[in-house]
């Protein structure tokens, strides 16, 4: 399989300009091996995780890379900023677990000082005898959090997130075609390969953000339909099910688990349900949360959680997540050079 070649793919030496997005209790240690076992490169979602559970999971994704312990290790982890910012001592227990794997990047997301946690991994990254560096990825919803993230942070990759992303996001950010082109328009030319993220699900979508001037994009909810995936067979169902006006922005589902303290402005996509319903009808949320847990317990859609972005209607099937990749590389290639055709064709025409 060829290169792609974006400066995503040189940054992290990989073919295909697709990253998995780090999805708490969604994307373990098998998934983000097997994305970048396939030639794109994968983060798993340090989440809600213990210092315990996020070891396994790495020693996952390396028993399944087939690598030795002393071999880098070519995924990322990604973590909630904010869950960091509530317990500054279990934080740096996390970040060192992945830091002692030496993964090959962290992800930073949600929080009011990203600047304590880049500063951290720098100067671990700094000791003489560490001899490695680990690439630290900034996700941003506005052209302004864009450019403190390039100019202050110094990020190695930008995340671009739109309002049509699965998950949590804030709200009020643009649709992703005009948060990216915002940032590339405002960004220097210097600054760290900008990815895209938020409803994408094929290899057009990907082949004409490419031309638009990403260096790659996050993929979510097309790799939670994948065998990989932490996702139960009934989520999963959920998600094959779902047309492209299924899902909603809301904070029920964080309401009923009680995974409440996300930064102001913050909610998520998730598929709608009578979760949502009853919350926003004013049912009691002792009943509500009640009637979430056997649901949950249960596997009933109506009830249970599961996040997506807008692009879910276009997906119909679970496959590998190898197959994923694959499948987008070469449908990438395709629409890449039947664009160059037409500009081609276009010229001759005139």
């Amino acid at each position: 399989m060829s290169r792609i070649d974006t400066a995503l793919t040189r940054l992290l030496d990989i073919k295909t300009p697709v990253v998995c997005a780090p999805m708490a209790g969604a994307s373990g240690g098998a998934l983000a091996a097997q994305v970048t076992d396939g030639g794109a490169f994968g983060f798993l979602g340090a989440g809600y995780d213990t210092p315990d559970k996020l070891q396994e999971e790495l020693s996952l994704a390396r028993s399944v890379l087939r690598l030795q312990s002393v071999d880098r290790l070519p995924i990322g982890v990604g973590y909630l900023a904010w869950q960091l910012e509530q317990s500054p001592s279990r934080a740096f227990e996390l970040i060192d677990i992945a830091l002692e794997n030496r993964v090959q990047a962290i992800w930073l997301a949600f929080g009011s000082d990203l600047s304590r946690w880049v500063r951290y991994i720098r100067e671990y990254d700094s000791r003489p005898e560490r001899n490695h560096k680990t690439l630290i990825c900034v996700q941003v919803s506005s052209v302004q959090g864009a450019l403190v993230a390039i100019s202050d942070l110094k990020t190695d990759i930008l995340v671009a997130q739109g309002n049509e992303s699965g998950g949590h996001g804030y709200g009020s950010s643009p649709s992703l075609l005009t948060l990216l082109s915002s940032i590339l328009a405002d960004a220097p030319k210097d600054a760290p390969p900008i990815l895209a993220a938020g409803g994408l699900s094929d290899g057009s979508q990907l082949a004409s953000l490419l031309v638009l001037g990403a260096a790659g994009v996050v993929l979510g909810t097309r790799f939670l339909l994948t065998p990989e995936s932490l996702y139960t067979d009934a989520q999963k169902r959920a998600l094959v099910a779902a047309k492209s006006t299924s899902t909603v922005r809301t904070m029920a589902f964080d309401r009923v688990r009680g995974t409440l303290g996300w930064p102001s402005g913050v909610d998520g996509r998730a598929l709608y349900n009578n979760t949502v319903r009853d919350m926003d009808s004013g049912t009691d949320i002792s009943v509500v949360k009640e009637q979430f847990v056997e649901g949950v317990r249960s596997g009933d859609a109506d009830r249970m959680l599961v996040w997506a972005g807008t692009g879910v209607g276009l997906m119909s099937e679970i496959k590998g997540a190898k197959d994923i990749v694959r499948e987008l590389h070469h449908a990438t290639i395709q629409y890449l050079n039947a664009a160059s055709r037409f500009v081609v064709n276009k010229q001759h025409e005139g």
